[in-house]
Order: structure tokens, then C-alpha cells, then sequence
């Protein structure tokens, strides 16, 4: 992590801004590229995750080998692979679990709260050193007033859209913390290449996936699924090493602005390729979320000295 004393490194910024420009061309694959190469259903969802994950994992581990990383420990592989379980595997599943009763862009108006939920929860579950962010809350939620007016919040309405909005909720609030609880495990043990919790993430992600899949009928292979393979190696996995490169780098607050920067990108690309008329609306909402992002990207972080707790849970001698 980056003493606060000395200039941020923009090396990670970098990192993080191409890590969202890589998803938000995977959300735009099906507008950029022909039919092979298109996010086709052509296998059940947790077969196609299983095997998605796979391809990482393989990735991860000749990227490791590459590096000649060496062996883990047991402590260090079962930490990377509780940050699989709760950064990719179980926030997948309660996004299935939600279904089409939580619409796309709901979807991406609810993770946009996850740099909120990160703000207010690294103090007390990340590195044991976080220096928190100037006006972070603050600028967090100028970010997610600028996504709401580009993607409104398609509010439930009956049980079972209740309970589809909880899930995906949860989801978000698991990604926030356990982004931080990563942050904080991948710095405990820096002296390992974090290659290998990729690996070990991915791995478990994968595991998970093929469990799941087994519970159900088996699709078979098709060589249709090589461009998507290919494009997964070319587009996913960069993205993936690029995550856990920032781990050791940047705060949890800043990592999970992907959730805001990977749907600005998207917009900004579609404009660029479709031309389409911008609105004064779409217009002011893009404003907003360039500017709560790159407040919390650019701005110095607060004085750790005087900090207190955006919960106000510190002590009060006095009290």
C-alpha cells in the first residue's frame, strides 16, 4: 500500500481505468464483434461460468508458473480462496438467484452503491494502516446521483421482487467488503506473487461452478465456444491479472470504482460508435459520475492523524 506521505503513483490509476475500459468492451461485445464472438447461451449458466472460471485458473497458474512463483502456504491458499467465494463465486449466484426479476440496468445502478459500502466499511476491515479518503462518502454518492439519472432504479414491487432486490443487494455488499478483507489479505502476505491468488481465487471460482453444474444436466462441448474462449483470454483475463495487481496498490474505495468507470466507459464507447443524441440529462449524469470518480481517484487522502471513523465508533476518552 502507498505511504500517504509520498505522492500517489499513477501507475494504478492507469491499471484501474483499463481494467473498466476491458469491461465495458465485454458489455459492448455484442454490438462490436460477429455472431462466433458474441456472449452466446450456448451452455447452461453455470456450466459456461465453470468453464469460464476454468480458463482463468489455467491462465492464473501459467502465469505463476511464468514467474516462477513459489508454493503457497495453506493459509495464504485458503484466504485467496474465500476471496473467490465471495468476490466472483456466491455474488454470481445471488445475481442467478435474482433472475430477470432485478433488470440489467437495476442491476448496474446497485453496484454503482458499491464504492459507498466500501468507504464506509474499510476503516474497520481492511489494512490495519487505511488512510481514508478525502470526502469519499461524498463523492461516492455524487458518482451513484450521476448513475441514477442515466440507469433509474426499477423499484420492486410484489414478494418476489423483494427478495430478487435483497440478493442482488447482498451481492453488492459482499463484493464491497470482501474487496476489502482482499486488499488486506494479498498486502499480509506481499511477499507472494499475486499471481497465485488469482490462481487460488479462480480455482475456488471454478470449483464452485462445476459443483453447481454437476447438480444439473451436463451440455456438451462445442467448438463454438472457441472465439469466446479466445476473447475471455484476451479481454477477461487481462482484467482479472489487472484486479489483483491493485490489490497490494490502491484501496479498496478506489478498486471498486470499476463499478462506476466500467459503465461510463460503455456510454462514452457507444457514443463514440453509434453516434446517438445526448440528452441534457445523460449529459449532467456523466458529469456527476466523472466527477465523484475522479475526486475519489485523484484527490489526497485525509490526514491519518486527525481521522475519526465515518461511523463515529472510535473512542471517546471523555465519555
Amino acid at each position: 500500500m502507498a505511504d500517504p506521505g509520498k505522492p500517489r503513483s499513477i501507475a494504478p490509476i492507469l491499471v484501474l481505468v483499463g481494467l473498466s475500459a476491458l469491461w465495458a468492451l465485454d458489455s459492448l461485445r455484442n454490438d462490436l464483434l460477429p455472431g462466433p464472438f458474441r456472449a452466446a447461451e450456448v451452455l447452461p449458466p453455470f456450466e459456461r461460468l465453470s468453464l469460464y472460471w476454468l480458463l482463468l485458473a489455467t491462465a492464473a497458474a501459467a502465469l505463476a508458473r511464468i514467474q516462477r512463483a513459489r508454493r503457497p502456504s495453506r493459509r495464504m491458499a485458503i484466504h485467496a480462496s474465500l476471496i473467490g467465494l465471495g468476490l466472483f463465486a456466491i455474488p454470481e449466484l445471488l445475481i442467478h438467484v435474482a433472475g430477470t426479476l432485478v433488470p440489467a440496468f437495476t442491476r448496474v445502478a446497485m453496484f454503482s452503491l458499491a464504492p459507498v459500502f466500501a468507504v464506509v466499511l474499510e476503516p474497520y476491515i481492511g489494512v490495519p494502516d487505511y488512510t481514508p479518503l478525502r470526502n469519499g462518502l461524498l463523492s461516492a454518492l455524487v458518482a451513484v446521483m450521476g448513475v441514477l439519472l442515466l440507469f433509474p432504479l426499477d423499484l420492486p414491487h410484489s414478494p418476489a421482487q423483494y427478495a430478487a432486490f435483497s440478493a442482488v443487494l447482498l451481492a453488492v455488499l459482499l463484493v464491497a467488503s470482501v474487496n476489502c478483507l482482499a486488499v488486506r489479505v494479498v498486502v499480509a502476505y506481499s511477499h507472494h506473487a499475486t499471481s497465485l491468488a488469482a490462481f487460488a481465487a479462480s480455482a475456488t471460482a471454478f470449483t464452485f461452478f462445476a459443483i453447481a453444474a454437476a447438480a444439473g444436466n451436463l451440455a456438451p462441448l462445442s467448438f463454438t465456444l472457441a472465439p469466446q474462449a479466445a476473447w475471455s483470454l484476451l479481454v477477461d483475463f487481462p482484467a482479472f491479472v489487472a484486479f489483483f495487481w491493485l490489490l497490494p496498490h490502491m484501496v479498496a474505495a478506489r478498486m471498486t470504482l470499476r463499478f462506476l468507470l466500467a459503465p461510463l466507459f460503455a456510454i462514452l464507447f457507444s457514443f463514440i460508435l453509434f453516434t446517438p443524441h445526448i440528452s441534457l440529462r445523460i449529459a449532467f449524469g456523466l458529469a456527476l459520475m466523472a466527477m465523484g470518480s475522479a475526486w475519489m481517484l485523484f484527490v489526497p487522502d485525509s490526514d491519518a492523524s486527525t481521522h475519526t471513523s465515518l461511523l463515529h465508533l472510535e473512542n471517546n476518552d471523555n465519555a
